[in-house]
């Protein structure tokens, strides 16, 4: 009498390209959410009218991109804390799409404020603190973004890969820097960034001390 094998239980990492596939239309989502703003006047998501699209869009962009870094920033704790490992394997993809939204974020200001003029934007980011910092940001990301592939792991090894993606702390901070020192009153969007990433960063301290 032939036994038949009981069914083999699926691999841990099935599940993992649908939750890739979600975090691809997470991510995507708030571009989708623009163009509806800025072309259909908020049909589909509720908005109101855009008296400037040109601020919607720098707005918009370089607040997503923030998210996506502290929502990035956030997947080590979490797997320190509360024991979810699997929010590393999607850390790499949340952060080259917060390289993607600053980049729209940076694009904007380049074409609609300064029309791709060279000498205007290197006069802007002298003078004003707050698009140094922004632009410090932007740039550190870019290393960050074009190592990101399992090719570049192979090459620069894993110690000096992960020495390198650690400026992902200093690039947060410039960034909220960026939106407070823009923001002429303490408004209630760059305060509640500022107090998410000191928190990210206390919990990393602590659970380094630990």
């Amino acid at each position: 009498m032939s036994i038949t094998p009981p069914p083999s239980r699926p691999k841990r990492r099935d599940w993992v390209p649908g939750v890739k596939i979600v975090v691809w239309i997470l991510c995507l989502a708030p571009l989708a959410i623009l163009a509806d703003r800025i072309f259909l006047f908020g049909q589909f998501t509720g908005g109101d009218f855009v008296d400037d699209p040109v601020e919607l869009i720098q707005h918009w962009t370089g607040n997503t991109s923030l998210i996506l870094l502290l929502l990035g920033l956030a997947a080590t704790p979490l797997r320190r804390l509360l024991g979810w490992n699997w929010t590393i394997r999607f850390r790499r993809l949340i952060g080259l799409f917060a390289f993607f939204h600053a980049t729209l974020h940076v694009l904007s200001w380049f074409v609609f404020d300064h029309q791709l003029a060279i000498g205007p934007i290197i006069e802007d980011v002298i003078e004003r603190n707050w698009i140094l910092v922004g632009m410090l940001s932007w740039l550190l990301l870019i290393p960050l973004a074009l190592t990101s592939t399992a090719g570049w792991i192979r090459r620069l090894g894993g110690k000096k890969w992960n020495r390198l993606h650690r400026l992902v702390y200093p690039i947060a901070i410039l960034g909220v820097l960026h939106f407070l020192w823009q923001t002429k009153l303490l408004e209630c969007d760059p305060v509640l960034y500022t107090a998410a990433l000191v928190l990210l960063l206390g919990v990393r301290w602590w659970v380094r001390k630990k």
